[in-house]
């Protein structure tokens, strides 16, 4: 299993796929196993790259110190000792925001920026969903299914709810997942994201960005987002109908789509 050694963590990644380099940097309180059903879409044509956020997956150790800026480096830490000089970033959610920070601290790095499902503005809503989330994970002894049960509606469109198996069948996956973050690493991930100040600035981020939304996204307003990305300097918007927060899942198809079809513009 491939690990980079850092100062204060051991960061596992996984690497897959043939092509130029692609890091994809998964969000709150999800691993590099969030991309699982975007990866055979996408390794005919990149080579994958992809990191357990500290405290996520099999980044160890789980109380190594964390800050968004220092999982930032992670990512660029590793992408440099994978010898790729310059590389496409594609962020969901917190890792959108963490792709706009590689973007604008190392603009000549990143060749093409793919933001989904994320954007540079302050939603005192998903906080409170993640502190409400924390509190019900502690609750007793169904905590851990009951804070699994009240997430998914934050997280997936309407559709995914029309066959109730969709529900037991995420969750049963949930459950048995051995790396899956712990409550106390949970904890401190929501606690990192609620200190988070951006080092980069907007105008920083000169490579082409595409801004992928979903309409029925709670999570991230999308007229909200779309104004918050009007200063960057080349930036495309494309919106996924019938999909939530987690569009990777809610929309694989659509979204992969999306990626090529940006990586083949000029």
């Amino acid at each position: 299993m491939p690990h980079l050694q850092r100062p204060d963590a051991t960061v596992h990644y996984e690497v897959s796929g043939n092509g130029p380099p692609m890091l994809l940097l998964a969000g709150m309180l999800s691993d590099s196993a969030s991309w699982t059903p975007l990866i055979p879409l996408l390794e005919p044509h990149f080579t994958l790259i992809r990191p357990d956020n500290r405290s996520t997956g099999r980044t160890t150790p789980n109380d190594a110190p964390l800050e968004i800026a220092q999982i930032v480096d992670d990512a660029v830490a590793l992408m440099a000792s994978l010898g790729h000089a310059t590389y496409d970033i594609v962020g969901h959610s917190l890792g959108g925001l963490m792709g706009m920070e590689i973007a604008g601290l190392f603009p000549d790095r990143v060749n093409r920026l793919t933001i989904l499902a994320s954007a540079p503005v302050r939603i005192p809503r998903g906080m409170a969903m993640f502190e409400t989330l924390l509190a019900i994970r502690r609750s007793g002894s169904m905590g851990e299914e009951l804070w699994l049960r009240a997430l998914y509606p934050w997280i997936f469109g309407p559709k995914f709810f029309e066959n109730p198996q969709n529900v037991e069948s995420a969750l049963s996956a949930s459950l048995a997942y051995p790396h899956a973050q712990t409550v106390d690493a949970m904890a401190r991930q929501i606690s990192a994201l609620g200190q988070y100040r951006p080092r980069a600035r907007m105008q920083n981020v000169t490579a082409p960005a595409l801004i992928v939304q979903a309409e029925e996204d709670i999570l991230i307003p999308n007229a909200q987002a779309r104004e918050a990305f009007q200063t960057l300097s080349d930036v495309r918007f494309t919106s996924i109908a019938d999909a939530g927060h987690s569009v990777v899942w809610d929309a694989t198809d659509a979204v992969a789509q999306s990626i090529l079809n940006f990586a083949e513009k000029p």
